[in-house]
């Protein structure tokens, strides 16, 4: 990158939003996870609730039906700080369980939500968090797991069919798994761990299917995977999209920035907003020949839109 991108205001009110989605009509469809809704910015930064989804709603993707795809982490404890931040905490009495939901968007049935999958082989989802869709019309997902006052759970890596039939546990354990993504030819998986502040990477070999990938130094990872960047200090990991050049760009909180990694792993800038957040969470990008890119600035509720330097990236569907 050449240049570091400045970040311009589009709404704040939102109540922890995460999970952008740029839409063809120039709105994005975001989720609120306080909130528990899944909604919509529109370009002059109206906003209006598009369904109810309970929980905590994290991530959400568009599907091959041309449905939305909510990961749910089942709901939060919440926080309001002195400083105005919002900030999440751990498994709620109210816990919902994990779970992926589909969103009708329109027709008679928009609006419409549907528990698609709420366990894998006999175990119950805990904490689904961010979600990619491959061109085979499946769907990975990460299940960061919950937080109980002495105890975490583990996370995993899932794979699943956007109809309901197949879901496959393709590695576990992860430690915190938040963010996860394509590269642009989809031959590559990025995951993003919060607590270890780690971006690992896998080949790509078939739907569900991942292995060590050549050329990544490092140590080995969780399943074979190799690791693109290990972040220092204490930089803990959000969720993350990859531009059109390759760039993995992952949300770090405490920090609260965009982190950019080239293809090679190299951090290449760090893109903050204006207005100081540790909950910087999400970014998303228009598509190919475009080069806009929404942010999530969670802990002040506020959606934020760029000029990006490198063009985005067309995902497998969009809305």
């Amino acid at each position: 990158m050449t240049e570091t991108p400045v970040l311009h205001e589009v709404t704040r009110g939102l109540r922890f939003p995460e999970g952008p989605v740029a839409m063809a009509d120039g709105s994005v469809l975001l989720v609120e996870i306080r909130r528990g809704t899944l909604s919509r910015v529109h370009p002059d930064g109206r906003t209006e609730v598009v369904a109810e989804t309970g929980g905590g709603p994290n991530g959400a993707a568009i599907g091959p039906d041309g449905a939305a795809y909510v990961c749910n982490n089942g709901g939060f404890t919440w926080a309001d700080r002195e400083d105005g931040i919002t900030a999440p905490g751990a498994q709620p009495p109210d816990y919902i369980g994990g779970r992926i939901q589909r969103v009708e968007l329109t027709g008679p049935r928009a609006g419409t939500v549907t528990d698609l999958y709420t366990a894998c082989d006999g175990r119950p989802l805990r904490g689904p968090n961010d979600i990619v869709f491959d061109t085979d019309g499946g769907f990975w997902f990460t299940d960061l797991g919950k937080r109980r006052e002495r105890e975490t759970d583990t996370g995993a890596l899932y794979h699943a069919r956007a109809d309901g039939s197949s879901i496959t546990e393709v590695v576990h354990p992860l430690t915190t798994p938040n963010g996860v993504g394509l590269s642009p030819d989809g031959s590559r998986l990025y995951v993003a761990e919060t607590a270890t502040g780690r971006v690992w990477c896998w080949d790509v070999d078939g739907p569900g299917r991942l292995s060590r990938p050549a050329g990544i130094d490092g140590p080995a990872g969780p399943g074979d995977a190799g690791l693109l960047h290990g972040f220092a200090g204490y930089q803990s990991l959000d969720s993350l999209a990859v531009d059109g050049a390759g760039n993995v760009c992952v949300a770090t909180l405490v920090t609260g920035a965009v982190s950019v990694l080239a293809p090679d792993g190299r951090l290449l800038t760090q893109v903050a907003p204006p207005e100081p957040d540790p909950y910087v969470t999400n970014i998303c990008f228009a598509g190919a020949g475009s080069h806009t890119a929404w942010v999530t600035s969670s802990g002040r509720g506020v959606l934020y839109r760029c000029e990006w330097p490198e063009q985005g990236l067309d995902l497998a569907f969009s809305g």
